[in-house]
Order: C-alpha cells, then sequence, then structure tokens
C-alpha cells in the first residue's frame, strides 16, 4: 500500500468519523439536504430514463422531498430514491482519487443541480442547489487555476457523508419503522411478497456494499499498478482481471511446483 492509498484510508475515515458524530447538528444539516436532493433526482432521473415525463422536484426544510412524474415504469423509479443516493455516495468516493474524475463527477452534479431548477422547484430548493452549484464550482475553479488538490477532498467528503446518510435515513425510514408512504411500502405494494422492511434490509445491504465497492475502486486508482494509466485503462488492465485463463496458468504453475517438490522428495 502506497503513501496515497494510506492518506486516503485516514482521510475517509476522518470523514466517516465526522459525519457520524455531527450527522445530527447544524453543521450537517445543508450535507442532509443535498442526500436529499440526491434521493430525490435519482426518482427523476429513473423516470426519464424509462421513457416517464417529470412534472416537479422539490426539497423541504424538513429534509423531505418529492418528485411527481407521469409515466415511465414504477418498479424503477420507486426504489431509485434511496438506491439512487447510494450510488452517488459510492461515484463520489470512487472518483475522488483523481483529478480528472474528481472534476467530471463535480461538474455533473452542477449541471445536475441547474437542470432541476427548471422543475418547479421550492424556495428551499432554490437556495440549496444555487448555493452548491456555486461552491461546488469555486472548488472545481481552484482546483484547475489555484490549488491542487483540493476537489479531491470536497468529492471524497460528499462521498462519504451521502454514502453515509443514505445508510441511516434506509435504517430509520424503512428498516427501524414502516411508514406507509415510504419507498419502501410503495415497492410493497408492487410486489405483495416482499414486506416493507424487507425491502429496507436489501437497500440497506446494498447501500454497504455500494459504499465498498467506491472505495475499493478509488483504492484501484491510486495503486502504483495504475500511475501511468488512465481511470478507465486501469480499471480495464489485466493487474486486476481474473479471468479463466489467468486462474488456470496460476493453477498449472501450483501443480509443476508441486510435482517438482514430489520429484525431489
Amino acid at each position: 500500500m502506497n503513501e496515497s492509498q494510506v492518506a486516503f484510508i485516514v482521510l475517509y475515515l476522518i470523514y466517516i468519523a465526522v459525519t457520524v458524530l455531527f450527522h445530527n447538528t447544524c453543521f450537517a444539516y445543508p450535507f442532509r439536504l443535498l442526500t436529499t436532493f440526491l434521493h430525490e433526482i435519482s426518482h427523476a432521473l429513473a423516470c426519464w430514463l424509462s421513457c416517464g415525463s417529470v412534472r416537479t422536484i422539490r426539497v423541504f426544510n424538513n429534509e423531505g422531498g418529492v418528485t411527481q412524474y407521469v409515466g415511465g415504469c414504477r418498479v424503477l423509479i420507486i426504489p431509485a430514491g434511496y438506491v439512487g443516493s447510494a450510488i452517488w455516495g459510492s461515484l463520489f468516493v470512487m472518483f475522488s482519487g483523481g483529478k480528472r474524475t474528481a472534476t467530471g463527477v463535480a461538474g455533473t452534479l452542477v449541471g445536475l443541480l441547474l437542470i432541476s431548477l427548471c422543475y418547479a422547484p421550492n424556495r428551499t430548493m432554490v437556495l440549496l442547489n444555487l448555493g452548491y452549484a456555486v461552491v461546488t464550482s469555486v472548488f472545481i475553479y481552484l482546483e484547475w487555476a489555484v490549488f491542487s488538490p483540493i476537489l479531491n477532498y470536497v468529492v471524497l467528503f460528499y462521498g462519504a457523508f451521502v454514502g453515509i446518510h443514505a445508510i441511516f435515513d434506509t435504517y430509520q425510514d424503512t428498516i427501524r419503522r414502516t411508514v406507509l408512504r415510504s419507498d419502501a411500502y410503495a415497492c410493497y405494494e408492487q410486489c405483495p411478497c416482499c414486506l416493507p422492511k424487507c425491502v429496507g434490509i436489501q437497500w440497506g445491504l446494498l447501500n454497504v456494499a455500494l459504499q465498498i465497492f467506491g472505495v475499493w475502486v478509488a483504492l484501484m486508482q491510486m495503486s502504483d499498478e495504475c500511475q501511468d494509466q488512465g481511470w478507465w485503462d486501469c480499471i480495464a488492465s489485466d493487474n486486476w482481471d481474473l479471468n479463466a485463463e489467468k486462474l488456470w496458468e496460476w493453477e498449472e504453475r501450483t501443480l509443476t511446483f508441486a510435482c517438482n517438490k514430489h520429484m525431489m522428495k
């Protein structure tokens, strides 16, 4: 493990500790609202991907939100909120390891913040989206024109907070209690064979798995093997390709070694 990977793990653990300790304080309030926005925009994205039409996207100051839509595939749209928040957290962590990748995911966030303002937002959401769009854009500018790295730390914090808050949110709203108007209950109505709490447990496990996967990919990007490679080149490289041919070569070498050792005896 190199210095970059150690620094990443230490910083990630610090962010996790800060998130857990200050999760219910005023300090974390803007970030909880950001997670709510990502929850709602994930519903909207699932609606668009399933050929539906979004009417409104709103975030309220009580940390709730609503996305009104027409058409689309409800089986995809309903779980997209909690699952989408976890995916965003994973992506932020995953892409925080490089300058270009951090800029790409931060730019995508800014774009979604601004695009969603076209769908009848309320006052809270306007202030939230414009504030985060400006702040994130400033960090992108600082990263490329003033000082680097700085955006990586911001994106990593976004990922750590959103990912952990998504886990807390899933537990509070779908596992600890059953809310009749929750997404988990709506999934139960679509598929009565799976109770709301069972749906919540599945989402919770998926949230944890996605956060771990994001950390793994980020560490892989910072490895010595991927130092001179692009993000996709690193992911697709032979260093991480555990295909059948390589497993067969490893087995063949192991058998050869065992045979030679037996002959020496």
